[in-house]
């Protein structure tokens, strides 16, 4: 949550406007009145496709497995993908608190608007200012309760929704995710010059689609050619938290609606990277 001002004479709306209370000369959003969320991780990336949400459910598996109370705020609005990757169906509900996140099979929390729409295919033809505003409600409006790590799955890029989400929520750092491509260098100071500007954390680097392993040989084979994040990762003086390669079985997890039965070795340096609980 965010920290709390250490004058007892204040008021909730004096602390709205105080700098204790803002980051670039925007105060941050208050979460909803019943949750208690006590720290909140971006998963970022400079461009789609990179395996992004494959990375944040991931990481919520494994913090989730060693007992952490944990939540995802899926902020990428025109292409959720979260509720389909766990097998969460049907619409979310409100009550008088506030909107109530779905639950997975193994007690992570999750809201997305594939869970407000009316299908899972239904499109989200709508502005940056619009999308801007529901990833806010989504922090403002939902019950998470008590939660120990708030996974953020942004969208690709540095536009509307990234910058909401630096500027409104109290957001601890992030997480890196990329792939071995030629390109990578410029797209990952993409997404590290931002957060820096925004001077938001980088806890580290994810590699994905690494590489694939023959199913007959057990040969790694590089089908995006050799990688360089190690060089790129000492460059930015920010850690390589994993590099995870092209797993079928993980794929399939994903299609079926069972990830939560995933448990992903090569992100143990991802979770180990996570800030201190206070």
């Amino acid at each position: 949550m965010a920290k709390e001002c250490d004058n007892a004479s204040c008021t909730k709306d004096d602390c709205a406007g105080c700098k204790e209370r803002q980051e670039n000369g925007i105060p941050k959003e208050e979460c909803n009145q019943f949750s208690q969320i006590r720290k909140v991780i971006g998963v970022v990336s400079g461009k789609g496709g990179v395996g992004k949400s494959f990375v944040a459910a991931s990481l919520a598996n494994q913090l989730a497995a060693k007992g952490f109370r944990v939540g995802i705020l899926d902020a990428d609005v025109t292409g959720p993908s979260i509720p389909k990757m766990y097998g969460l169906t049907g619409a979310a509900y409100a009550d008088e608190n506030g909107l109530q996140p779905k639950v997975t099979e193994n007690g992570v929390k999750v809201i997305s608007v594939n869970l407000l729409l009316p299908s899972e295919e239904t499109p989200v033809i709508w502005r940056g200012p619009v999308i801007a505003n529901m990833v806010k409600q989504f922090w403002t409006d939902v019950v998470w309760e008590e939660i120990d790590y708030l996974l953020v799955d942004m969208p690709p890029g540095t536009g509307d929704v990234p910058l909401t989400v630096f500027q409104s929520l109290p957001v601890d750092g992030v997480v890196i995710v990329t792939s071995p491509q030629d390109l990578v260098h410029m797209i990952v100071k993409k997404a590290y010059n931002m957060a820096d500007m925004m001077h938001i954390p980088v806890l580290g680097i994810v590699e994905n689609y690494s590489y694939v392993k023959c199913p007959d040989c057990g040969k790694e084979l590089k089908v995006f050619g050799e990688s360089h994040i190690e060089e790129i990762a000492a460059e930015l003086k920010v850690p390589l938290l994993g590099k995870m390669p092209m797993d079928p079985e993980y794929a399939s997890c994903a299609d079926k609606g069972c990830f939560h039965k995933v448990e992903n070795p090569y992100l143990t340096g991802g979770v180990d990277a996570m800030p201190k609980l206070d």
